[in-house]
């Protein structure tokens, strides 16, 4: 018996020991650009402008989980908007050989970095201070949607002539497809590095929709890479699961106008609750995307409503 006890007992030890290690560990990067406009390193995050004048207008877009901000440049490629593209706390920015502009309105987001509300806390920085457009529009995916309502609930002022997109968002008492209990979330970074090892499996593949495009492929390969470290990912995902299920439906005050849109086929987040959690929001439109993932800007991209005046 206390062979079996100290048995018991040593790989406990090991997979703990693991487990911190994959924690710690960082994620090698696997995509990146050349890139021409302004870099800023808010805290742990990062915010990218195109151009400093908007003639078409201003867009800040953030991305979901796991995601990083090239999943909107081919949709946004006008080159008169002003793209600005946030780059999620801990997440690697996907741009070769950066060069960063200093600004003395950077102040590092209170809160912890991996966290809706730290990611919101750049966004209105970057709202505030370079989105210089007579238009201006919020476009969230997935976890993005749920920056985009927290942001406003942080500085509704800075929302009151903004339009919202929430694309397959996170909402408040939003749900996964899959339930993921707390367990499940402990072995996280177990789950993080099999990944990685086959980004796309037969495990996962029904995910992400159709695979014919080239450019989705090159994203959805980069996912598991995205996060820096492994506390990364499990920061966020446990942060997910409680912002959905603590949030109140009085956040979406706070946004005066705009869309969400709910794809019919999503397989990372629950339709029903998605659609449920939406109609309760009395100033943004609701737009089903028949037959149509998680990933609707890769899919269907002409599901999103254009941009005023463009």
């Amino acid at each position: 018996m206390q062979f079996v006890i100290g048995l018991i007992g040593l790989l406990l030890l090991i997979v703990t020991s693991l487990r911190r290690w994959l924690l710690r560990r960082e994620s090698p990067q696997k995509q990146a650009i050349d890139y021409t406009g302004e870099l800023y390193q808010i805290g742990s995050a990062v915010v990218a402008r195109s151009r400093k004048d908007a003639p078409a207008g201003s867009v800040i877009v953030m991305h979901g989980f796991v995601e990083n901000f090239l999943y909107f440049t081919e949709y946004y490629s006008n080159p008169e908007l002003q793209l600005i593209m946030l780059t999620s706390a801990d997440y690697h920015l996907p741009v070769n050989q950066p060069r960063f502009t200093q600004a003395d309105w950077i102040k590092p987001p209170a809160g912890r970095p991996g966290t809706i509300a730290y990611d919101a806390g750049v966004l209105n920085q970057a709202l505030e201070h370079l989105a210089t457009g007579s238009r201006v529009r919020v476009h969230g995916h997935s976890r993005g949607g749920a920056v985009t309502l927290e942001a406003a609930r942080q500085r509704p002022d800075l929302f009151e002539q903004v339009e919202v997109i929430l694309e397959a968002p996170v909402l408040p008492q939003g749900k996964p497809y899959k339930p993921v209990p707390p367990l499940a979330r402990w072995f996280a970074p177990f789950y993080l590095f099999a990944w990685q090892q086959q980004p796309i499996s037969p495990a996962n593949a029904k995910l992400f929709g159709p695979l014919d495009n080239p450019r989705k492929r090159e994203l959805i390969m980069a996912l598991p890479f995205n996060p820096r470290f492994g506390h990364t990912f499990v920061t966020n995902m446990d942060d997910l699961a409680k912002w959905m299920d603590s949030t109140g439906s009085d956040i979406y005050q706070h946004v005066k106008y705009g869309a969400i849109l709910v794809p019919s086929k999503d397989r990372v987040l629950q339709v029903a609750a998605m659609r449920a959690s939406a109609q309760q929001a009395e100033n943004l439109q609701i737009i089903d995307v028949a037959d149509c993932s998680h990933l609707v800007t890769a899919d269907r991209p002409d599901a999103i409503p254009p941009l005023s005046g463009v």
